[in-house]
């Protein structure tokens, strides 16, 4: 495989396994303050990936020059999790997952911006319709509701967090100093535990730790080992070979991840008008993958 066909492979599990703080995050989010279960979510993740990198690569004494670059990574990251689990508070799974697909518009404007990646004619096509598709989505196929721009205040919640996450992925490109994917995304990882500790020691304190369901602890581990500390190192890999905008295109296959996720948690199938926006998101991620913008 070439790098890029590598990058393509990590954006797709990178995709499937987030879908899954989308199920699992909408159950546990009316349980919990989002920066405690981030807080804890991200410290684990911190030990797992710390570890994991000391007992394979290495933890090189220079990976720790310029800290603050990790700071930066880590309150991006940090901020789009936090308003990602207060969002779910009251959106939808599915909807929430279609306002996550409006990422790659917003990585690409980034990406020209930090790293002047320009978007070709076939990404800005793909792009449009995904869009289409993901306003399909989030209006629940609704003309009337799309007419009067009723947005859920969940989906303007997570929508912020998307656009911390589409600063986030050209950025690791631009920062990074030749660091190992692993050993900066510990780096990224331990400044999002950090920063989302600070901001939430008041509800870390206050949190009835013996009082809360399974669901949340459930939540916490498949998080910080499924949905944080595997997908950063997929996303850290797949932005170092792929555009920024290309990476963030596995976004527009979440929502279709997450209907997989709602259905085997016995959530059922959203109505079958909502699946038409969800066949143009798939079609806009075809049309990305096909497109021959250089790594």
């Amino acid at each position: 495989m070439t790098d890029a066909q590598r990058g393509h492979a990590a954006m797709l599990a990178f995709s499937g396994l987030i879908a899954g703080s989308f199920a699992l995050g909408s159950m546990a989010a009316p349980h919990i303050a989002p920066t405690t279960l981030n807080a804890v979510r991200f410290v684990l993740a911190s030990v797992i990936v710390g570890i994991t990198a000391m007992m394979t690569v290495g933890i090189p004494r220079a990976a720790f020059a310029a800290p603050w670059r990790y700071l930066l990574l880590g309150g991006s990251m940090g901020l789009y999790f936090v308003l990602m689990f207060e969002g779910l508070k009251t959106a939808a799974p599915v909807s929430a997952a279609a306002v996550f697909t409006l990422t790659p518009i917003v990585s690409g404007v980034f990406g020209y911006l930090l790293l002047r990646q320009v978007t070709t004619r076939r990404m800005a096509l793909a792009l449009a319709v995904g869009a289409v598709g993901a306003l399909w989505v989030i209006f629940r196929a609704d003309w009337s509701a799309f007419r009067a721009f009723e947005v859920g205040r969940g989906e303007m919640i997570y929508f912020w967090g998307c656009i911390a996450h589409a600063f986030y992925t050209p950025l690791v490109r631009k920062l990074n100093r030749g660091e190992r994917p692993i050993v900066f995304s510990f780096g990224a990882m331990v400044g999002a535990a950090a920063l989302v500790t600070l901001a939430g020691w008041g509800d870390l304190r206050a949190t009835d730790w013996s009082a809360l369901p399974p669901i949340v602890w459930i939540t916490i581990v498949y998080t910080a080992v499924f949905a944080t500390a595997m997908t950063f190192v997929l996303l850290q890999y797949a932005s170092l070979r792929l555009p920024s905008a290309k990476v963030m295109a596995y976004t527009y296959i979440t929502p279709t991840w997450v209907i997989c996720w709602q259905a085997a948690l016995g959530h059922g199938l959203p109505p079958w008008l909502v699946l038409v926006g969800v066949a143009l998101i798939v079609v806009a991620l075809l049309l990305l993958l096909k497109d021959g913008h250089p790594a």
